[in-house]
């Protein structure tokens, strides 16, 4: 009994020494999702400007596959030293632990560690150039006259951009068809080409298009209008107060120490404070924001309730 209790107390003691030498290797930072994307922008332009500040090489690593679980389950599964940490979704957090249909494999809210929001995401309503409406009255307008004669992509049943649709269709009182794909790059391909007529989702994801002519915004779902949509109206103009956020955070694996996550917390908000990243993810689309983990729990907890009801009310289920 003596030696066990001596060598728990050894244990203890060196928790802190191994706190306080974080980090003593290469950090890497998983992105759940392909190159090219809003997450995988994001997680580089995060490992580009905390390795100076970490002092050591942060890596950008991408485990792709089911919907982002894949490089969750990684970090869920790795040692809560600080060392890996992933680029934490808004769907992974809030919709997939309540959507039906959808095994994890690892509980959400014990195994990983919020450690701080970084970046806000608005959506934006694109629809085909030539389509049947320019504006969200005429849009609500053509829906009340031809009933589920429009259709909405998304990048499958449950997607963000599923939610998105939904939680508009009920507040405009309209009906469409919701045309499922599988990823966001086939849907907007098919709205280009005249085979669906809109989508919701984040502005980054659709700014070529844009820019090029292929995609028309209709509408922008952010409580203020945005210096890259010149001319684009907000949503709200026409719902009171409707707004779709999509956020992207850093989290670590469950039971991270305090002192390791506090220096984490401390990396990011430096980051953020940094007018180059500020200017390269406002360029971007996307806004910085660091808080705390208490602050991105509570964020947590209410986008998980808000989706959970969109989900029931709509009888959404995963593929």
């Amino acid at each position: 009994m003596r030696r066990l209790l001596l060598t728990l107390l050894l244990l203890l003691a060196a928790l802190p020494a191994r706190a306080q030498d974080f980090p003593s290797r290469d950090i890497r930072i998983l992105c759940g999702f392909a190159p090219g994307g809003t997450c995988d922008l994001l997680t580089r332009l995060l490992a580009e400007h905390l390795s100076p500040i970490f002092k050591v090489n942060v890596v950008a690593e991408n485990r792709t596959g089911a919907s982002g679980m894949i490089a969750a389950d990684t970090v869920a599964k790795s040692a809560p030293d600080g060392h890996v940490v992933g680029l934490a979704t808004m769907a992974m957090h809030t919709i997939l632990p309540v959507m039906p249909g959808i095994r994890m494999p690892f509980e959400v809210d014990r195994d990983l560690t919020p450690i701080a929001n970084v970046a806000n995401i608005y959506n934006v309503l694109v629809a085909n150039p030539n389509g049947p409406f320019r504006t969200i009255p005429e849009l609500i307008a053509h829906a009340k006259a031809n009933p589920g004669k429009l259709s909405y992509a998304s990048a499958g049943n449950g997607s963000s951009q599923h939610l998105a649709a939904e939680l508009f269709l009920r507040r405009a009182g309209i009906e469409m068809l919701h045309v499922p794909y599988r990823g966001g790059a086939p849907a907007i391909v098919d709205i280009v080409a005249g085979r669906t007529d809109m989508m919701f989702g984040n502005l980054p994801e659709f700014m070529g298009q844009i820019r090029d002519g292929g995609l028309r915004a209709v509408a922008f779902g952010a409580p203020r209008a945005s210096p890259l949509l010149p001319g684009v109206p907000l949503i709200s103009a026409t719902l009171p107060d409707f707004a779709i956020r999509n956020w992207f955070g850093i989290a670590g694996p469950g039971r991270l120490p305090k002192p390791i996550l506090d220096r984490w917390v401390a990396a990011l908000r430096q980051v953020a404070a940094d007018p180059v990243f500020q200017r390269r993810m406002a360029e971007n689309g996307m806004e910085v924001i660091v808080d705390d983990p208490d602050s991105f729990a509570s964020t947590i907890a209410q986008d998980r309730q808000r989706w959970g009801e969109v989900i029931r009310q709509a009888n959404i289920r995963a593929d």
